[in-house]
């Protein structure tokens, strides 16, 4: 067990449930529990599965300025985004590239909510933040559970008077969900429809219990960070520190679709529109020859050359394959190219895919 200077207000759910708590972010998370992680894969694709979110940082702005630095901290353009709204992107060094990446939702009345993970949205967002008309609060109080999975509107749906079904993707309400006040935002990390739910942490115990208990006839259980892992790399989702580091543009991570073309100014604009047309490498993703996950950081050959490398593996017992989230020097990246993977006493051959693997078309999100 890891002592955190952070606490989720779960942790004793957590801990009952067979985790031993190990750190991410600052605070205990459920990287494992005593469920088996490929049942907890199935409860998501197949019901739905609940995760303890909580450790991604929650950060408030507010006041008259919120907006523009808001605007100014993502690549995304935000000021087409509107209350009740959010945008996911990627938060850039003056070098241009990218040192985490975050949700950013518009709460209305100069209230913007900032959701980043282990990387450097705080430090940049105090940047962008010098001189202006702005409060920043970082709210550990808040928490965050998310139930992702083909089933979780039908079960939250009875508990909450919003009509959670007209809930747009990236759209977010204030609400009350088993009589408790709370904010859902149609949002996850999965590649299903799912719900996250942020509440006080007074609150998160009792909204976490119910969903638990109402859902258990319906297959929805708890799910641990590693069967998230295998879901999210199945979506082809990327990871702070795995997919992306600061070392990175997001032109060569496949985060290009995040960056606003004709915004206004934003942090590292110039440094990142330099780099444009000048990647290393493509995010890609490649099915190796092999019965279970890679290890993760093997080479990719082509014939004898180095032209890649593993950064996020899974095996899929769904689909029977060793996934794995790659990086690819970029005339390697055809589907179909055959590659060969190197590890420490390891070789295998594998193939480059069409990311993501599951659900192609991102239908079930979007549905």
């Amino acid at each position: 067990m890891t002592d955190s200077p952070r606490t989720s207000e779960l942790a004793s759910r957590h801990r009952d449930l067979g985790s031993g708590l190990e750190d991410w972010n600052g605070m205990g998370t459920a990287w494992t529990y005593s469920t088996d992680p490929n049942d907890e894969h199935d409860a998501v694709r197949e019901a739905a599965g609940l995760f303890d979110m909580s450790p991604l940082k929650k950060v408030f702005l507010r006041g008259a300025d919120a907006g523009r630095i808001a605007d100014h901290l993502i690549t995304r353009d935000m000021t087409k985004v509107g209350p009740g709204q959010s945008a996911y992107g990627a938060i850039l060094t003056e070098r241009g590239t990218v040192c985490d990446d975050a949700i950013i939702a518009n709460n209305g009345g100069d209230e913007w909510y900032l959701c980043h993970g282990s990387g450097e949205s705080m430090e940049r967002l105090q940047e962008s933040a010098a001189g202006k008309n702005v409060d920043i609060e970082f709210d550990d109080d808040l928490h965050n559970i998310s139930l992702q999975g083909p089933k979780a509107l039908a079960l939250l749906d009875q508990y909450t008077p919003m009509n959670l079904a007209s809930l747009e993707y990236f759209h977010h309400q204030e609400t009350e969900l088993f009589g408790h006040k709370c904010r859902i935002s149609r949002t996850g990390y999965s590649g299903e429809r799912g719900y996250e739910i942020l509440a006080d942490r007074s609150l998160v115990c009792d909204l976490w219990d119910n969903i638990l208990e109402h859902g258990a006839d319906e297959g929805i259980m708890p799910c641990s960070f590693t069967a998230l892992d295998k879901v999210r790399i199945e979506a082809a989702l990327l990871f702070f520190g795995y997919d992306m580091t600061n070392e990175h543009s997001p032109w060569e991570v496949g985060l290009g679709f995040t960056v606003s073309l004709n915004k206004g100014d934003f942090r590292g604009k110039e440094a990142v529109f330099a780099l444009m047309g000048k990647e290393r490498f493509l995010a890609a993703g490649i099915v190796a020859d092999h019965n279970d996950a890679l290890a993760g950081g093997e080479k990719l050959l082509l014939k004898d050359e180095e032209v890649g490398v593993v950064n996020s593996p899974a095996w899929s017992h769904r689909m029977q394959k060793s996934l794995a989230l790659v990086h690819l020097r970029p005339d390697t990246t055809t589907p179909g190219t055959q590659l060969n993977v190197v590890g420490d006493n390891f070789t295998c051959s594998a193939t480059v895919e069409n990311t993501p693997f599951y659900d192609p078309e991102k239908s079930r999100t979007h549905m």
